[in-house]
């Protein structure tokens, strides 16, 4: 069997320049503590060079130029290491989460599909140098031996079996400990001390005592740190299933305010999302931002989100990035930024195949973009497919999210427009049918009547003025100025509904001939009794 290691030095200050990999050409050191008593828990190699290490406070080297400082930041700690989960499992399912920095693989069987070893290995160092984490990447046959080599090598290590000792007898035997937890330190400094008196301070050093007296002097511990110098101690991989979470954050320097920085940021961490999403052979669903605003409030207001929920899963960093931009356009934070926070929710991929004799439908990322710029000009929840409302409400329709899979179920099909005109319940022959034969009996010309009624959207309030209950004449001051004498009427048709609820309705209808400049033009008006408005519905053309 083969299992390999994956660990990652300075892990709170390669989580930090994951964030910010401009950095990575600085001197930078992280901070824990409050103020005043911050202490320096990571450098990179261009701090370390500079005389700078662990430990030494902020004050101490406030007084050496050219060093960013940042504050150790959880939540950046948190997307790294789910970073390297993703990572790990890209190349293997049996992934043991050992630690925030360290994460062990089983490599059984894999050289069919990666190549060998130092192939595999070689890879695992670049997909994890992709995702923004600089680490070391070791194989060997036994689980410790990894470990140790990870701990110890720098970038890429490849164990030959049976040969363990050798490459890990150059190794110091501080190393021997970086597996094991903070509690037992006390006993670590006195193994420590105990070979320091004895004069060693390699693998190999302590390798090459006897057993025997090796045990007498350190016991059962003695001869476990022995096995595991010679690279022969053996333990049982212990597999995790961590949840899915595909979440960024950034913590910033200084308070955001322009939308152009914040793209820029955006953009930076989509980038990385999608590379893990990639990795797991995941698409989005639903994309949430919140992001924390600099208003001297400690409430729940001080908080801003956003969502972004998408009509197929897709996986285009650009295409989500644009998205995020038209809905801050419309939907500004109304403060300074000071930390962003980015989640993903997961879906498969959409699986799609055209059809030879099926017409091409538009991308759904170039789609979606499409809508959200519609939207951006007519409002949010303006733009999409309607669908008829259950309720006896004329005209009653929602707007929906545009979902190519349920496209073909809604629509106008079921629309009143256009639609036959009306004929009555109370025995007539319809509403052109009276018109003509009342005009002909008027000695009025006849005209070329069209059996389609023309909704209006939104309907044109009027002004109507009433003889003996019907309406006598009609005037507005849109639609080009609709005024004229009612020469015919016939209703009104009263319905009503949603009765049992606040929002009801009752309305009466009626069909009327208006005398215009250009002749005769028939309509459908509309009397709210609730709201005692009268409106033009539509026209009959």
């Amino acid at each position: 069997m083969s299992f390999a290691c994956i660990f990652v030095p300075d892990f709170p200050m390669e989580a930090i320049l994951r964030a910010e990999p401009e950095l990575r050409s600085q001197d930078v050191a992280v901070l824990e503590g409050k103020p005043p008593l911050q202490k320096i828990i990571a450098v990179n190699e261009a701090a370390r060079k500079a005389g700078i290490t662990p430990g030494m406070t902020k004050l101490q080297i406030e007084g050496c130029g050219g060093i960013a400082l940042r504050d150790r930041s959880e939540l950046q700690e948190s997307a790294a290491h789910q970073a390297l989960l993703d990572c790990s499992q890209s190349f293997s399912p049996r992934v043991e989460d050992f630690a925030p920095d360290t994460v062990l693989l089983d490599l059984s069987g894999l050289d069919k599909l990666f190549g060998p070893l130092p192939a595999i290995a070689r890879e695992i160092f670049r997909r994890a140098w992709r995702i923004g984490l600089r680490t070391n990447v070791s194989v060997a046959g036994t689980l410790d031996a990894a470990l140790l080599a990870a701990h110890g090598f720098s970038e890429v290590t490849v164990l030959p079996k049976g040969k363990e000792s050798e490459v890990l007898g150059s190794l110091p035997v501080e190393v021997l400990f970086a597996d094991e937890s903070d509690s037992k330190d006390d006993d670590k400094e006195e193994v420590l001390e105990t070979f320091r008196q004895w004069g060693i301070r390699k693998f190999g050093d302590l390798a090459a005592l006897p057993g025997v007296a090796l045990s007498e002097r350190l016991g059962q511990r003695g001869l476990e740190l022995q096995r595991k110098a010679c690279g022969r101690r053996n333990r049982t991989l212990v597999p995790s299933d961590p949840p899915l979470l595909f979440e960024e954050a950034m913590e910033l320097e200084f308070p955001l305010v322009l939308l152009e920085p914040l793209a820029f940021l955006l953009s930076r961490m989509l980038d990385q999302l999608c590379a893990r999403l990639q990795s797991r052979s995941l698409a989005a669903q639903e994309i949430h931002l919140e992001m924390t605003l600099e208003n001297g409030r400690r409430d729940s207001k001080n908080t801003f989100q956003r969502a972004i929920h998408l009509p197929v899963p897709l996986l285009n960093a650009q295409t989500f990035l644009k998205l995020l931009q038209l809905d801050l356009k419309a939907h500004p934070p109304g403060a300074p930024i000071v930390k962003i926070h980015l989640h993903i929710v997961p879906a498969k991929p959409r699986p799609g195949q055209a059809g030879l004799f099926i017409p091409c439908s538009p991308e759904p990322e170039k789609l979606e973009l499409t809508l959200a710029r519609i939207s951006a000009v007519v409002g949010q929840g303006h733009a999409g497919p309607p669908k008829l409302l259950d309720t006896h409400r004329p005209q009653a329709f929602e707007i929906l999210r545009f979902m190519p899979a349920a496209s073909e179920n809604v629509g106008f099909a079921r629309a009143r427009t256009p639609v036959s005109p009306r004929n009555d319940n109370f025995g007539g022959t319809g509403v052109l049918a009276r018109v003509e034969n009342n005009l002909e009996s008027e000695n009025h010309t006849a005209v070329n009547l069209v059996t389609a009624l023309r909704i209006l959207r939104p309907p044109i309030p009027v002004t109507v003025n009433q003889q003996e209950g019907k309406p006598c004449h009609i005037s507005s001051d849109k639609r080009n100025q609709i005024t004229g004498e009612v020469v015919w009427a016939a209703g009104p048709w009263r319905s009503s509904g949603d009765w049992w609820e606040e929002d009801a309705w009752v309305r009466d209808e009626w069909d009327i001939a208006v005398q215009e400049k250009i002749g005769i033009v028939l309509y459908r008006l509309i009397h709210d009794l609730i709201g005692g408005r009268w409106l033009l519905e539509g026209s009959y053309d």
